[in-house]
């Protein structure tokens, strides 16, 4: 598949985004009703908070699978797959009949949402290197980071008129929607020339070449960990933010969507400026704003400050993702192209399985603290920078 310009550029980007926004989508949009599932189930906070954890473990696991099974099949008819078991698995979350149900079905749930996330990635690669990747992927993060911003709104906005129960009702429907378009607008972009064999040990052979690569796994250890906090945020904001500043669901809803603008605003930033920064630049820039706003959202909930003191660090910790995932994105998957769906997969696996960790633990202090999600998230922000200096900053020459 040839390079696009102009208006199809655009509609291959937003399909690809919209794609990529599975994982926000499928995470997000139900945090407003972490309470509500609460009282529905007649369970506890930490047991809401594991489907979150549930979900993140299979979009990590299913990218694991999905990424390599790309390199050997092609990109399209996996996905396809994927998104009709998506489809299922949120109608599963629709009836399930107790929490264990529940949980099983956010797994499976997150497992086929992986597809979207890391085949889009995948196929970006099939078709940019270089500058040009740089900056189509940050036009995928524009239309992706969208969906943080759309998700716990629109999830609010849910909750106005149903129960918890239609958020998922929703979900199915963009799996079936996104299957029909895919479908019959999105070619193949990996021909079966370029595809690599079909084994075990092949596919073994190039995760073990990634793992090996002191470059590669700096960019993805610093993206993991920054990830790490950002899902310490996501899981512990809907309980900080309500149950101990007393704010609505839409409210929540609204200050969660927020933070979007921050990531939106860093992956063009990056974008534009790709010509004149260096993406390893642009990576330490945002690395440096990760930990400083981590240490004084650390700060905060140790004084127990007002909201204000909570809601600005945490926006420009979340900003500094929309620097460091398109930048590091574009540094470890540029020399990978022979095998970017593998690659592509550990870039995923990394954040979701160190986020999956990271979520239940800002509930291990109860619901009444924000000490626990201020610990993790500066944590994160501090062991990226170690990350990246330690491994990756080093074996790169600035252009």
């Amino acid at each position: 598949m040839e390079p696009l310009s102009g208006t199809k550029r655009l509609k291959f980007a937003l399909l690809l985004g919209t794609l990529a926004a599975m994982g926000p989508l499928t995470i997000d949009m139900y945090l407003p009703s972490f309470p509500t599932i609460v009282y529905a189930f007649d369970t506890t906070a930490s047991y809401v908070q594991v489907s979150l954890t549930a979900c993140l473990l299979g979009i990590g696991l299913g990218q694991l699978i999905v990424g390599p099974m790309s390199d050997v099949r092609g990109r399209k008819k996996p996905l396809l797959v994927s998104l009709i078991v998506y489809f299922i698995a949120s109608l599963f979350c629709v009836f399930a009949p107790s929490i264990g149900f529940f949980i099983a079905a956010r797994f499976i749930q997150g497992l086929a949402a992986s597809a979207g996330i890391v085949l889009s990635r995948a196929i970006v690669r099939d078709v940019y290197s270089g500058r040009e990747l740089t900056k189509f992927f940050a036009l995928l993060m524009l239309i992706n980071n969208l969906a943080p911003i759309l998700a716990p709104v629109l999830g609010g906005g849910i909750l106005a008129f149903t129960d918890w129960s239609g958020i998922f009702t929703v979900l199915s429907a963009i799996g079936l929607l996104l299957f029909i378009i895919v479908l019959w607008r999105l070619d193949e972009t990996l021909p079966e020339q370029m595809r690599v064999p079909s084994s075990l040990s092949a596919t073994l052979k190039n995760f073990l070449s990634l793992l090996k690569s002191r470059q590669f796994m700096g960019f993805a250890l610093a993206q993991g960990f920054i990830m790490a906090g950002i899902f310490a945020y996501v899981a512990g904001t809907p309980f900080v933010y309500q149950n101990i500043y007393g704010v609505s669901p839409q409210t929540f809803s609204l200050l969660f969507g927020m933070n979007g603008l921050g990531l939106i605003l860093g992956a063009q930033v990056v974008g534009r400026l790709s010509g004149i920064v260096s993406e390893k630049r642009f990576l330490e820039i945002g690395l440096f704003i990760s930990v400083l706003s981590g240490a004084l959202l650390l700060l905060a909930v140790l004084l127990n400050g007002p909201l204000v003191t909570i809601v600005v660090p945490i926006f420009f910790f979340v900003a500094s993702i929309g620097v460091i995932s398109t930048s590091s994105f574009s540094l470890a998957m540029e020399s990978q192209g022979h095998i970017a769906g593998s690659a592509s997969a550990l870039l995923g696996l990394l954040p979701f399985v160190l986020g999956a960790i990271t979520a239940p633990l800002v509930g291990i202090g109860g619901e009444e603290t924000a000490i626990p999600m201020g610990v993790i998230i500066f944590v994160s922000g501090l062991i990226a920078v170690l990350s990246y200096a330690g491994l990756a900053r080093n074996t790169i020459k600035e252009n």
